[in-house]
C-alpha cells in the first residue's frame, strides 16, 4: 500500500456499498456514527462496493468490484481496524493502485478518516470479486474467501425496504437495513459466519478532495 500519509487526489466513485457485520439487531454505528459499541463488542464485517461510474487521477474506474474483510476490536470510531482489500482482477495497475489509495484513506476526500481509523493493512490483492445486485438481494462472492448473500428488510409499504435517512453515517446519508442470509469469511485467519445478523445497503457517491 506503500505511503498513506495524506495527498489528496483527483478521484470520484458513485455505486453501492453493502456490507454484513456481527451485530445481532442492526448496526448501531450508523445513528451513534460509531460511537456506540456493536452489539458484541466488536464489529467483523465484509463490504463489497459496486462502482457504477468513477475516476482516480483520470483512470476510468467504472464497472470495477471491490470486497473488504474488516476487523474491528470495539466502537467503530476508536480506530485500530484491520482491513483486507480485494479488487476486480479487472482493474488495469493504475486503477488497482488508485482503488487501494481511496480504501485506504491515502486518497483524502471522502475516505480520509480511514488513515485516522485503519492500523493495519492485511492484505490486498487482485481477485475475482463477483458481485450481483438483484431486486431486494446483494451477493458478493470472492472465490471461497467471502460468500456473501443479503437481503433487504422488508418495510410497512410493501415495495419499501426499511431505512434509515439522512443520516451523517460516512457511507452516505441513506441506509437500506438488511440481514445476512448465506454469509461466511474464511480468510487471514478469520473464520466468520454472518446468516441472520445486521446488514446495510447504501448508495455511495464519494469524491477526493481535488475532485
Amino acid at each position: 500500500m506503500g505511503n498513506r500519509a495524506m495527498n489528496p487526489k483527483d478521484w470520484a466513485v458513485k455505486g453501492e456499498l453493502f456490507l454484513n457485520c456481527s451485530c445481532e439487531v442492526f448496526c448501531p454505528c450508523v445513528v451513534s456514527l460509531g460511537a456506540h459499541p456493536p452489539t458484541e463488542g466488536h464489529c467483523h464485517a465484509w463490504m463489497g462496493i459496486a462502482i457504477d461510474s468513477g475516476h482516480f487521477e483520470g483512470e476510468d474506474l467504472s464497472g470495477l468490484n471491490v470486497g473488504l474483510l474488516v476487523d474491528i476490536p470495539g466502537r467503530m470510531g476508536e480506530g485500530n481496524w484491520k482491513v483486507a482489500a480485494y479488487v476486480d482482477e479487472n482493474a488495469s495497475d493504475p486503477a488497482y493502485d488508485g482503488l487501494l489509495q481511496i480504501f485506504s484513506g491515502a486518497a483524502g476526500g471522502t475516505t480520509g478518516l480511514f488513515t485516522m481509523l485503519v492500523s493495519e493493512i492485511i492484505g490486498a490483492e487482485r481477485a475475482p470479486v463477483e458481485i450481483i445486485r438483484e431486486g431486494t438481494k446483494r451477493i458478493i462472492n470472492i472465490g471461497r474467501k467471502i460468500q456473501g448473500e443479503i437481503e433487504m428488510i422488508g418495510g410497512a409499504e410493501a415495495d419499501q425496504p426499511v431505512m434509515i435517512k439522512n443520516s451523517k453515517y460516512w457511507m452516505g446519508p441513506d441506509i437500506i437495513a438488511a440481514q445476512g442470509l448465506r454469509s461466511k469469511v474464511r480468510d487471514y485467519g478469520r473464520v466468520w459466519d454472518f446468516g441472520g445478523r445486521s446488514a446495510e445497503i447504501c448508495a455511495i457517491d464519494w469524491k477526493g478532495a481535488a475532485a
